[in-house]
């Protein structure tokens, strides 16, 4: 089975070359990483480059700047599949997410369409994060559930592995929210579609290196895409 790792960056040159260090050597099947990044500043692409010449298995997607996070993701994606990935695996690049959790994502892929790395189930925890941020998160995810009815209990988890068809079914070409919304709306559309959800206890752990991509313009674009979809689900258009 192919596992293919889609990791967006944008001045994370800080991190980039010890986490593509740490994935190559993950201990699953025949894994390759696609790194997408919006056009960095810091050089963070010019150091993908210099691991892609010891490692072919890593792949660069340089883009003209900062076109955002779910373009980056959509780009990634198609790229993965492109490369004939079974499974695709989406996380962050600023170690939010521990690498070692990816083989236990992928171990429920026999059984599930879809696995999230949860911090709302039980086991599941986030590390680093004041109380605003915390509340922040928290009403995000009380307005998105209560609005679209989600089966899922993180739902903005950015940790997330897919089975290829679920990829193929969702028309990602379609997605039109470009921020931290895609997340939401990626799985409004997988639970739309029936597909199996497993959610598997991670503990998030707040950023070391570099800023948060977290903008003023993501948080108003996440609530009219909520409030969107809200709309297509009573219509069921979707």
């Amino acid at each position: 089975m192919k596992n293919v790792i889609v990791t967006p960056t944008y001045n994370e040159k800080d991190n980039i070359a010890r986490l593509l260090s740490h994935l190559v050597r993950l201990p699953i099947d025949n894994v390759s990483i696609v790194v997408v990044d919006d056009n960095s500043p810091d050089g963070t692409s010019s150091i993908v480059r210099d691991v892609m010449k010891e490692h072919a298995s890593v792949h660069l997607i340089s883009r003209a700047g900062k076109l955002g996070l779910g373009t980056a993701y959509i780009e990634g994606f198609q790229k993965a599949l492109s490369l004939g990935a079974d499974c695709v695996i989406q996380m962050d690049a600023d170690f939010s997410h521990d690498p070692d959790d990816i083989s236990r994502l992928v171990s429920h892929m026999d059984r599930f369409d879809v696995a999230i790395g949860s911090r709302k189930i039980m086991g599941g925890k986030i590390v680093g994060w004041g109380s605003i941020r915390k509340g922040m998160s928290a009403g995000a995810m009380f307005f998105s559930r209560l609005c679209l009815r989600f089966k899922t209990k993180d739902v903005t988890a950015g940790f997330r592995c897919f089975k290829r068809h679920v990829l193929e079914a969702i028309d990602l070409p379609s997605i039109k929210s470009n921020g931290y919304a895609f997340q939401e709306e990626v799985l409004f559309r997988i639970e739309q579609k029936g597909f199996f959800v497993k959610e598997v206890p991670v503990t998030f752990v707040d950023r070391k290196e570099g800023k948060s991509k977290l903008s003023k313009k993501d948080i108003v674009e996440f609530f009219l895409i909520i409030l969107k979809l809200r709309k297509q689900r009573k219509k069921g258009s979707y």
